[in-house]
């Protein structure tokens, strides 16, 4: 059975890659694509001064061009990297898409598109061990800029056999 293509939005490799954890992704998918349009975000947050990871110094992360920019929604609320995403996930079948915007995430649905975000991530990687407590780092993430209300943090610790707040 072939690997699972992972498509993963400039968000969740932003805010792994601020609270140390970005290694989370290799470990439990060992390679990640980002569309053509991730690099280009990351180096613009890293010319406003924003702490972006170098994903051009990292061998398990590829950069894929969307074939057909007919795939690509024209949603005008949609930022370029989450319609690049939803791209190409709609090329690569079966593929695990990975960002956190509310309007992509409807759209996925819309295409019955698989995905997950950051705290998935977490999730995931709490379940197979490679973290001890997903709380300090939603905490880190929150300080971050990551806006989560109460129920989502009480459902991901409640999901991770933490205790919620």
């Amino acid at each position: 059975m072939p690997e699972t293509t992972v498509i993963v939005n400039t968000s969740p490799l932003l805010y792994l890659h601020q609270v140390g954890c970005l290694q989370l992704l290799q470990q439990l998918y060992n390679k990640v694509t980002v569309p053509t349009a991730v690099p280009q975000e990351l180096e613009d947050g890293k010319l406003l001064g924003v702490d972006v990871p170098e994903i051009n110094t990292l061998e398990w992360i590829e950069v894929r061009p969307v074939a057909s920019i007919a795939l690509i929604p024209a949603v005008i609320d949609l930022g370029q990297g989450e319609a690049e995403v939803l791209a190409l996930g709609l090329e690569i079948p079966d593929s695990l898409l990975i960002f956190d915007d509310k309007l992509a995430r409807r759209i996925a649905d819309l295409y019955k598109l698989k995905y997950t975000g950051t705290l998935g991530i977490l999730v995931k990687a709490k379940q197979r061990g490679y973290l001890g407590s997903v709380a300090p780092i939603i905490a880190m993430l929150q300080s971050q800029g990551m806006w989560l209300n109460d129920k989502i943090i009480n459902d991901i610790l409640r999901l991770c056999g933490e205790v919620g707040r």
